[in-house]
């Protein structure tokens, strides 16, 4: 009924308790999937010793979003569920969202809320990541509303609005999300099912230098898709005209001006659409 993908990169360390978390779920009827990313850390010999019905697969190092939606791609059930290797799943994850799903077949998405630990100290999160149900991109077009780890996602939305995007080293989340809550409404459980491990080195947030510059671009991508409603679009845009000129006061305090002029020009192609 589930099929759960979980992308992993040199993270044994981390994917034990993730794995651990889903083996321990109160539903059982799932797959799993683990997309190993071409890790050298011993993962592959791990998860053969583990005696457990695991669909594993190797591919050469090529991004999360890759590995995503290889794991898409070799799902087989009407329901999927994403876990990052460093996160890990509430006992009663699965069947709480189900069980919502269920009764709330108006959705074909849901999330959950989280607890966030960082450095190993819990962490409250900011009002800015108060977590939504319903339609609410305009919303997401500030930042990033949804966690990966929390999300079910009934197959067909993907088929409807295409996967993650390969071209996205960074915010390939953010990205994901603005064009699935342009047509769809999202449905939500206020529980913490998720913990969020945050902190590490090997974080991929933590390796970002300059993240509006690739949320710039996705705005870009979604300003030019004519699929979504004007005014969702006119919001989009005015998102974008804010993030570039922010960007452009940050990159003028850097001097970096052949920044500034691509910044420049590709807002007035973006915009003169």
């Amino acid at each position: 009924m589930v099929s759960i993908i979980i992308p992993t990169y040199n993270r044994i360390s981390f994917l034990k308790k993730a794995l651990d978390s889903v083996f321990s779920q109160t539903f059982l009827s799932y797959e799993l999937i683990v997309v190993d990313d071409g890790s050298t850390d011993g993962t592959e010999d791990y998860i053969h010793s583990l005696a457990r019905d695991i669909h594993y697969i190797k591919i050469p190092h090529s991004g999360v979003s890759r590995a995503r939606n290889v794991g898409i791609d070799s799902s087989r059930c009407e329901w999927i569920a994403f876990l990052d290797s460093d996160d890990y799943w509430l006992s009663e994850k699965l069947e709480k969202q189900l069980q919502y799903l269920k009764d709330h077949p108006e959705y074909r998405i849901c999330h959950t809320d989280e607890i966030w630990i960082k450095n190993g100290v819990r962490i409250n999160q900011g009002k800015k990541h108060k977590k939504r149900e319903g339609w609410f991109f305009i919303p997401s077009l500030d930042l990033c509303l949804i966690s990966p780890s929390s999300v079910i996602i009934h197959r067909n939305v993907f088929q409807d609005t295409g996967m993650f995007d390969e071209s996205f080293d960074f915010v390939e989340d953010y990205e994901l999300w603005l064009r699935i809550t342009s047509k769809y409404p999202i449905g939500y459980i206020d529980e913490k099912l998720v913990v969020k491990i945050g902190g590490h080195s090997d974080q991929l947030s933590s390796h970002i230098d300059g993240i509006e510059r690739y949320r710039i671009r996705a705005l870009e991508k979604i300003i030019k898709d004519y699929t979504i409603t004007e005014d969702f679009r006119n919001h989009a845009a005015l998102t974008y005209k804010k993030k570039c000129s922010i960007y452009i006061t940050g990159c003028h305090k850097r001097n970096k001006l052949d920044e500034i002029q691509e910044i420049q020009a590709r807002m007035e192609m973006v915009l003169s659409h």
